[in-house]
């Protein structure tokens, strides 16, 4: 039976106790506000990351781990007597996490054996893919079974967002095939999606509340679900919006948390996420 550690990036929102339970290791990403940067999840959490949002007039940017901080990540694995490392990282479509884990895998190639892949994928929609992959590396399944398990989740997972403007995911350079938006901003409340890996655009709402019933018919819509994620930052409306996937139904529990500052950062204040995973 194999012992594969999981590793990922704190883009994918995953709490610390979460983590821990699931024996998966966060490679933390970089935030910085004007001159000042924070560590992800060390000197950053995400309560104070939105307040600082809210108080700030910097934009904040994000820098990806380097390949250091992954060889340190697979070093631990192999030095806690692991056999292997599955490595999954938030979309190469958004960031260079995924081209410092892959450099880091293979500086590691002689004391360990580490699959860096590309989830094409990011917040909880990274997350609940790092949680399948983390339960079936538990039950012993080896690099080979990952793997396969990641091909396999890629196109069945899903990410969708509303957020109140497309100013952060502008000035981020994230805003990608959702530019086409930007002229009316004034007069909607946008929904974003992921598409190959990119955020584009989902859908145009006149309001708010029409862009929350649209991102809970995704949901409600969708084929039978396996997993669910809720991230959120800091949106006062988060109870109206699970009120409207009360009846929504999923093999695992749904999870609802805090959007952190990796994806917080290009998406701004008041965004709801839905992240999903379909049966088949």
């Amino acid at each position: 039976m194999a012992r594969i550690r999981v590793v990922t990036d704190s883009a994918c929102d995953l709490s610390a106790q979460m983590a821990a339970e699931h024996d998966i290791t966060i490679v933390p990403l970089t935030i910085r506000f004007g001159d000042e940067e924070f560590v992800d999840g060390r000197d950053l959490g995400a309560e104070e990351f939105w307040a600082r949002c809210k108080a700030s007039d910097v934009l904040p940017e994000t820098a990806a781990p380097s390949p250091g901080a992954f060889q340190e990540a697979f070093l631990a694995a192999a030095a806690d007597g692991y056999d292997g490392v599955l490595s999954l990282s938030i979309s190469g479509g958004v960031s260079a996490t995924f081209q410092a884990a892959s450099a880091a895998a293979k500086a590691v190639s002689d004391t360990i054996e580490v699959r860096a892949l590309d989830s094409r994928s990011m917040t909880m929609g990274l997350g609940l893919m790092v949680l399948d992959v983390a339960e079936l590396a538990s039950s012993g399944a080896d690099l080979d079974a990952l793997e396969a398990r990641v091909a396999w989740l890629i196109p069945r997972t899903f990410v969708f967002g509303v957020v109140e403007n497309l100013e952060h995911l502008e000035k981020g350079g994230r805003i990608g095939g959702a530019r086409a938006l930007l002229g009316s901003l004034l007069s909607i409340k946008p929904v974003v999606t992921l598409v190959d890996g990119e955020v584009a655009e989902e859908s145009k709402q006149r309001t708010r509340v029409r862009s929350l019933q649209y991102l809970a018919g995704k949901a409600l819509d969708a084929p039978p679900l396996s997993r669910i994620g809720i991230p959120h930052g800091a949106a006062a409306d988060i109870d109206d919006f699970l009120a409207l996937l009360a009846d929504l139904k999923s093999e695992h529990p749904v999870i609802v948390n805090d959007l952190g500052p990796v994806v917080g950062t290009h998406t701004g204040p008041g965004t709801i996420g839905l992240c999903f995973i379909t049966v088949a």
